[in-house]
């Protein structure tokens, strides 16, 4: 696939005159636990560093698609790695640039962080790498609003697959559009806080701003339950 890609003569251009190689059509991410393949045919990687928010620097990875900006990754700092050190190791060939869509998102992203009430939408995400599986939970994910979780069972369910938690599970912990799709907002069958690509903390932290409030112990204390038939 990969060799049969080729530059777009396109009417599109990005803030940018950097431009990087053509990507891989399958891109190994350490941070996640199954491969990102994508069958959309991208020009090169972009990133957009979003500097100051209260949980820290968030990078958007993006690229173009038929002259469409589409986004493949958003990166949450870690206690461990910013965004920016992430970008650089798992996007290395990715050059700074936006558009008016992406600094969209961007100001989208700094909003919510900073306590607004933002319903992001799923327009510039690239879904098309994923199973039908895979899709379908992500989507069940987006539909969550602020101020509700659910639980990895729940989902499971909701999708059609009951008993099928761990692989929910697994879908959660390798979601690239974090935020966008708030993969933050599903907890454990036994509503204890469970992970996070970012931390447990960072995950309370954005429960706790949407008005989802854990105890001492880790445990759902107010919220709203979605998906509970």
């Amino acid at each position: 696939m990969a060799a049969a890609m080729h530059r777009i003569n396109h009417r599109y251009k990005p803030r940018s005159k950097q431009r990087g190689i053509i990507p891989s059509a399958v891109r190994h991410c350490s941070t996640h636990k199954f491969q990102y393949t994508s069958f959309l045919k991208f020009e090169s990687h972009n990133k957009k560093i979003i500097m100051k928010t209260p949980f820290g620097s968030v990078g958007v990875i993006w690229s173009l698609s038929k002259d469409n900006p589409r986004i493949i990754h958003v990166l949450l700092s870690t206690p461990e790695w910013t965004a920016e050190a992430q970008a650089l190791k798992l996007f290395p060939d990715a050059g700074k640039s936006s558009c008016a869509e992406i600094d969209a998102v961007a100001s989208s992203i700094k909003a919510y962080l900073e306590g607004d009430h933002v319903k992001f939408s799923l327009g510039l995400v690239d879904l098309l790498s994923f199973s039908q599986f895979q899709q379908s939970v992500l989507l069940a994910q987006h539909a969550i609003p602020r101020g509700s979780v659910s639980t990895y069972g729940l989902i499971a369910t909701h999708v059609g697959a009951p008993g099928a938690a761990r692989a929910v599970g697994n879908v959660m912990a390798a979601n690239p559009f974090p935020l966008i799709i708030p993969c933050h907002r599903t907890i454990l069958s036994n509503f204890d806080l469970g992970g996070f690509q970012s931390g447990s903390e960072k995950k309370r932290a954005l429960l706790n701003k949407e008005g989802v409030v854990f105890d001492e112990s880790g445990r759902l204390k107010r919220g709203k339950l979605h998906y509970n038939k």
